[in-house]
């Protein structure tokens, strides 16, 4: 089978696309054709050996998969030949990944695809779609009638917890980086759009505070975030979640921290449990399937086109670049 890997940590240029055997599927797993898969930042870090972990060589790239069940092992009880299924999660802890023709993937991680989802839009919601859930729920114990605020809201996550939040009766708050995009934003249910380059996002929303009143889960996704200028806008026991910024080390002011019963949860999605996970990706299923949940795609490539998509997803996480709305995704 065709298949993206790497045989070294390194720069875009490691990523080779060849041959390589067939997974040999285990008892426990379910054999996929690819029908498309994403691009996500924590790709791009253990591509470069920035986030270590153990892989095989040769290793394929990629967390996101949706496809079709060709073969299920002895041990699977949930699917069947036939069946159209997404995940995420692999590509990690040992486990290759999911840039390939044919995925073998443990039955826990997968989930049925919903039949008027495409593949495309099941991959390109997987990773940031359960990330936003996590976030909104697990982490941030989201309630109907709470203020939500996110930066970036027509990013990955951004635009995830953007409708998520909305679905689930909250106010929500986020920014964006050009006009196109404040329109994009509101299409997908944000209640408040601030344009970062033209307005100071803190004054912006210190500004909606006498209108809606403070923030109950400011959901970070920035990798430089600011407490010092976040607590003050926060309702009394808001939460405030982080899930980027390896390297960030801001001012942690205490006294706003502790005075308001604030709450502060960082998180990886992919520390959270199978069952966590399954959790999150049954109520993503039913916003999709309400047409509630429309994850964004940004680019369209060939999965022969892995380095190039890994390129632009650097361009954007790392160096703010704003050439990509939503997700990347790829079709063998």
């Amino acid at each position: 089978m065709k298949a993206a890997i790497i045989r070294e940590t390194g720069p875009c240029s490691v990523i080779q696309f060849g041959d390589v055997p067939d997974p040999v599927l285990q008892p426990q797993q379910v054999l996929i054709r690819t029908g498309a898969v994403a691009v996500n930042p924590i790709d791009t870090y253990i591509r470069s050996g920035n986030v270590k972990q153990a892989l095989p060589n040769p290793y394929v790239i990629g967390c996101d998969i949706a496809g079709t069940v060709v073969e299920v092992g002895a041990e699977v009880s949930r699917f069947k030949v036939g069946d159209r299924v997404w995940g995420s999660n692999q590509g990690l802890f040992g486990r290759q990944g999911t840039f390939a023709e044919f995925c073998a993937v443990d039955e826990p991680w997968l989930y049925s695809t919903p039949a008027a989802v495409s593949d495309e839009t099941a991959a390109a919601g997987a990773l940031t779609g359960i990330t936003a859930h996590l976030g909104l729920f697990l982490h941030g114990g989201l309630t109907p009638g709470d203020v939500v605020f996110v930066n970036g809201g027509t990013g990955g996550v951004g635009s995830a917890v953007v409708q998520i939040a909305k679905a689930f009766e909250a106010t929500v708050i986020t920014t964006v980086g050009s006009e196109g995009k404040l329109n994009q934003a509101r299409r997908l249910g944000a209640d408040y759009v601030i344009n970062y380059r033209k307005q100071n996002p803190y004054e912006a929303v210190a500004g909606l505070v006498d209108e809606v009143g403070k923030v109950n889960v400011w959901f970070e996704t920035l990798r430089t975030p600011s407490p010092e200028e976040t607590f003050p806008l926060m309702a009394r026991r808001g939460r405030y979640i982080l899930m980027a910024g390896r390297d960030a080390r801001p001012v942690f002011p205490v006294g706003p921290f502790y005075v308001n019963d604030l709450r502060t949860v960082g998180f990886a999605m992919f520390n959270a449990s199978a069952e966590e996970q399954a959790h999150a990706a049954n109520d993503l299923n039913r916003l999709m399937a309400e047409n509630r949940l429309a994850p964004l795609i940004g680019e369209r490539m060939s999965l022969a086109d892995a380095a190039t998509a890994h390129e632009l997803q650097e361009a954007n996480t790392l160096n703010g670049a704003g050439t990509l709305s939503g997700k990347i995704v790829l079709i063998p």
